[in-house]
């Protein structure tokens, strides 16, 4: 078996997230969103490793989020942008407004939750939600 593929986890049990919960007073909606969204990050790094990317090498990897309303599309992408946690920018489509923050990193399982989870909690302070991320696998 590949060395990033061992590396990949199976999904968190419930019990763990109601310890977390629990133990450091996390509201459960986020704590659960970002349970989930550590699971869907495993998923495509699994489908990724299936492809032969080589999750050391840098890429661009493309975060979407969805904001409640254009104004705080615009705050998300400013505070992304101010802090240069990424380089977003904002963008409609079918009337939804997304934020779309392309960031330049490796992909490894400990790397790619700590974005991602990242943007959730970001996307969460402002009322949104993480899509989702994706990239072109590397070899």
């Amino acid at each position: 078996m590949p060395y990033a593929a061992q590396a990949l986890t199976n999904r968190p049990s419930r019990p763990l997230t109601r310890r977390l919960n629990s133990g450091v007073r996390f509201p459960m909606k986020i704590v659960e969103k970002l349970m989930d969204g550590a699971a869907a990050d495993v998923d495509l790094l699994r489908s990724l490793d299936s492809q032969g990317d080589d999750f050391m090498k840098f890429r661009e990897v493309d975060f979407l989020i969805l904001a409640p309303s254009e104004k705080d599309a615009h705050t998300i992408c400013g505070f992304i942008n101010d802090f240069s946690f990424g380089v977003a920018s904002t963008q409609i489509s079918d009337g939804a407004h997304q934020v779309q923050v392309m960031v330049q990193m490796p992909i490894t399982q400990s790397v790619i939750s700590c974005v991602s989870g990242f943007m959730a909690c970001v996307a969460h302070l402002y009322g949104g939600s993480l899509d989702g991320w994706g990239c072109v696998a590397q070899k």
